[in-house]
Order: structure tokens, then C-alpha cells, then sequence
């Protein structure tokens, strides 16, 4: 049975629940709600938990160990003499779980898989006709891992569909049979319902732990085979596909710091004086054309603003500002990024600004006015400062949007990596570069490639510290205004 199909049939099951034990809990006081400790609805919702919280729970611990269990079982078969010189396990066992899927669809589409695996060519052929592309040709002992894989996982989803569907009915047995007249039912759906948000906010938490855990296992072993002092002071980026790079991070930091202050310098004053207007001055009926038609830019994607600073801003600062000036001749610049990065942002800064703004209390105005303020002064004065704590939520928000953007710097900016303090220089950022050096045909455990994850650890603490800093803000204006 397919997952899907399987969690159908236990979603059904606590509909079956619901529908039962609401039943049975009027049936047990004659249909005279005033003899039960709760609505019917809670102990039809009490056994519906029954049935869908003990199989969830079991199924994500069931397939967590299932990929370990599947892991093992094809590595036990592999031989390391067996992985090439220019390749690694993990991309040898990256091909056999692709071959264990590729046998899978040449058994359905008929084929016998016990003469074609004798023919390592033909089965090849047949991959490659069936659409699985594989980086090393299959080999006997990848034949033998694969159909470990197959195997494996097998008797796994057997046993998962026999424990969930157990489970289930358990289930819904245990949720009917507590039913009655004193059981408190809302009591127990309300614990149920605070566990499952508990456990809501933990998978954010955990998924946080688990981003950070996998770029520094991988940062870790890109410093055993290159050296740290290099990598966070050398002015160069030089990768090299053969061997002998020098992989400075500076340039790219300096890249992506250059242009994401001149998109904030761009959106901060435009989204924000635009969400004072929408806020403060703007009538009813302006405010319901302007507001979307500003959030517009937020639902824009990126490559269609690269594309725009590609072909229409970039020569436009090229012809107008940067030849005539003599800051250089080229369409692909920091300041084309940087403007076109802005404009894209801006939507962040005024539509989240102009909530803020409006939820500052109105008695805060009229006190001020109240004594003789003007509404500039107020808004100056009064409303801002109390706002700032949203203020900056939303300017943090957009520093971080333009800090991760990719699409907009490789067509607005270029890929040179270099320190310079012109403008109208292309340069590049952090992220280009994760995305350059992981799209190469260099090997996984090469410093090239490794380089990627410790370009994104530096980059998510940049983004770390800049939350920091907010929330040392927010809570310092929070403190007075509250």
C-alpha cells in the first residue's frame, strides 16, 4: 500500500472516530446533552486524536530510521575497491538508490530483470531509455545494493502499513471505549491540541538546528583540507577546478554587503515614506488602489527583475551616468543590482511599515495634537518612534531578502569577485557563488565544492547577528512605549 493511500485509509478511520464517538456519547445519556461533562463534538474529537496522533507519531520515527536501516543495507554491499578515483561513496550511493528506482520502472513496464541484469550494457541502455541518468556505470555489486534498496524498503512499507493500520484501530477501540458520561473530553482534546502545537513549534526549532548541524559537518571538513586563515582573509577568489584555488571570502562579502546597502538605501526611504502616506494621509479609497499595486512588486519573481535590470537599467546607467562620468563602461554593476534589488524590496518595507503604523494606538495621536502638535510633528515625533520596533522587524526582514536574492545579482551584477569601492563595477555576492560552486563537475569532497557550505554558515551567521542587533533595538523602544 502507498503512503498516501495508507494515510487515507487512518484519515478515514478517525473520521469514522469522530463520527462514532460523538454517537455514542449522546447514546450513553439518551440524547440528554445536560448529563455530559462535555459537547458531544469533544469526544468525537478525543477519538479521532486516538486515531491520527499515535500513527503520526510513529510514522515519522519509522521512516526517520527507515532511510538509516535502507542506507546500511546497500552500503553492506558495496565495495570500496569498487567506487572510482574521481568519484566518492556518497555519490556511488546516490547512483544506487537512482538504479533501485530505475529497476522499479523497468519492472513495471515489463521487462525481466534477471536477464537484463546480466547484460550490464543493455541494462544501461534501458536506463537511460526509461530516463534515469546515473554519474558511474552500474556495476554488479551497485546491482546487488540496489536491489537491497528495493528490498528493504519493501519489507519496510509492509511493516509500516501493518503497524499504522494496528495502531489506528487500537486506536479507535481505546478512544470508544473511554467514552462516558464523566469522561472529560474537552479537558483531554485541549492537552492533545497544546502537545500538537508544542510539538508544531519544535519541527521550526529543530528544522533551525538541523540547517545549522549540516553546513557545519560540511564546513568542518572543508577547513580539515583548507586553510581557515585563507578562507576569512585572503583578498582573492580564484577557484580553481584542477586544484590550487584561492577561495577568499572577502570579496564575496564585500559584494554582497556593497550591493544589499544600496537596495536598503533605495526601499527604506520609498517603502517607508510611502507607508507613512498610506498610513497617515492617504483617504480610504487611495489606499485600497496604491497599497496592491505596491504589494505587486512582492509577487514579481526574481529572474523577471534580473532580466528588467539586465536589459533596461543596466544600460541606462551604463549610457547616462557611468561613460559619461567615467566610472566605467559596463551594463553589469553593483548599482544596476543594487537599484533593481531595491525596487523589489520596497513592498517589504511599506506594506509590513504601514500595518505597524496603523496599529499604533490611536490615543497616542490625539494626545499629541491634543497639545498642540502638528500631524508632521506627531507622526515625527509620536507615531514613528512607537512604531520602530515593527519599524525595523520589516527593514531586518528586507535586509535578509536581499541578502540571500541570487537571480537579480547574476544578471544586474556579474561574477567578478573583487574589492573595489566603484559602483559601476560588476561584482558579486556570496550567494553566486554557492550556487557557481556547487553546479560544477568538481568532487563532492573537493575544497571547491565543500567551499559552498562554508560560504552559507558565514552567511546565516551574518544573518544571525543582524537579528540580533533588531532585537536588541526592538526591545530597547519596546521598553518605552509600552
Amino acid at each position: 500500500m502507498s503512503l498516501g493511500l495508507l494515510f487515507l485509509t487512518v484519515l478515514a478511520l478517525a473520521a469514522l472516530g469522530y463520527a462514532v464517538g460523538r454517537r455514542k456519547a449522546m447514546g450513553t445519556v439518551g440524547g440528554d446533552m445536560r448529563k455530559l461533562h462535555s459537547l458531544p463534538t469533544f469526544y468525537g474529537w478525543i477519538t479521532a486524536l486516538g486515531v491520527v496522533v499515535p500513527v503520526l507519531v510513529v510514522s515519522l520515527v519509522w521512516l526517520f530510521l527507515e532511510g538509516f536501516v535502507i542506507h546500511n543495507s546497500a552500503l553492506s554491499q558495496i565495495d570500496p575497491a569498487d567506487v572510482p578515483a574521481d568519484s566518492s561513496i556518497n555519490l556511488m550511493m546516490a547512483d544506487v538508490t537512482r538504479l533501485s528506482q530505475g529497476l522499479s520502472v523497468l519492472e513495471s513496464n515489463g521487462l525481466d530483470l534477471a536477464v537484463i541484469k546480466q547484460d550490464l550494457d543493455a541494462l544501461k541502455i534501458a536506463l537511460g531509455e526509461a530516463g534515469v541518468a546515473m554519474g558511474n556505470d552500474p556495476t554488479p555489486n551497485m546491482i546487488a545494493a540496489a536491489e537491497a534498496v528495493r528490498t528493504t524498503a519493501s519489507y519496510s512499507r509492509l511493516g509500516l502499513t501493518l503497524a499504522t493500520l494496528g495502531l489506528a484501530l487500537a486506536g479507535l477501540a481505546w478512544g470508544l471505549r473511554r467514552i462516558s458520561p464523566d469522561f472529560r473530553a474537552r479537558n483531554a482534546t485541549e492537552r492533545v491540541s497544546i502537545g500538537l502545537l508544542i510539538v508544531a513549534s519544535l519541527i521550526a526549532v529543530l528544522t533551525t538546528v538541523g540547517i545549522v548541524v549540516s553546513l557545519m559537518a560540511e564546513t568542518v571538513h572543508f577547513f580539515r583540507v583548507y586553510p581557515a586563515s585563507t578562507f576569512f582573509f585572503s583578498t582573492t577568489w580564484d577557484p580553481k577546478f584542477g586544484g590550487g584555488s584561492t577561495l577568499g571570502i572577502m570579496p564575496l562579502v564585500w559584494g554582497t554587503l556593497y550591493v544589499s546597502v544600496i537596495s536598503l538605501i533605495v526601499a527604506v526611504p520609498i517603502g517607508l515614506f510611502s507607508a507613512i502616506y498610506l498610513a497617515e494621509y492617504a483617504s480610504r479609497r487611495v489606499r485600497s488602489v496604491v497599497k496592491p499595486l505596491i504589494e505587486v512588486l512582492a509577487g514579481i519573481p526574481t529572474i523577471v527583475y534580473g532580466l528588467f535590470a539586465l536589459i533596461t537599467v543596466g544600460p541606462i546607467l551604463r549610457d547616462w551616468i557611468a561613460m559619461p562620468m567615467g566610472f566605467g563602461n559596463s551594463s553589469s554593476t553593483v548599482m544596476t543590482a543594487g537599484l533593481v534589488m531595491g525596487i523589489m524590496i520596497i513592498p517589504f518595507v511599506s506594506s509590513l511599515s504601514d500595518d505597524i503604523i496603523n496599529a499604533v494606538p490611536q490615543s497616542l495621536r490625539d494626545g499629541s495634537l491634543g497639545l498642540g502638535a502638528t500631524p508632521s510633528e506627531t507622526i515625527r515625533q509620536v507615531v514613528i518612534p512607537a512604531a520602530l520596533p515593527g519599524i525595523v522587524g520589516a527593514v531586518l526582514l528586507a535586509a535578509s531578502r536581499a541578502i540571500g536574492e541570487t537571480m537579480i545579482v547574476v544578471l544586474g551584477a556579474g561574477a567578478a569577485a573583487k574589492l573595489s569601492l566603484n559602483p559601476f563595477e560588476a561584482m558579486t555576492t556570496v550567494t553566486v557563488k554557492i550556487v557557481s560552486q556547487l553546479t560544477g563537475d568538481t568532487e563532492f569532497s573537493s575544497p571547491e565544492t565543500l567551499v559552498a557550505f562554508a560560504l552559507g554558515l558565514t552567511l546565516f551567521t551574518f544573518t544571525l547577528a543582524l537579528n540580533v542587533v533588531a532585537l536588541v533595538i526592538v526591545r530597547k523602544y519596546r521598553e518605552q512605549y509600552e
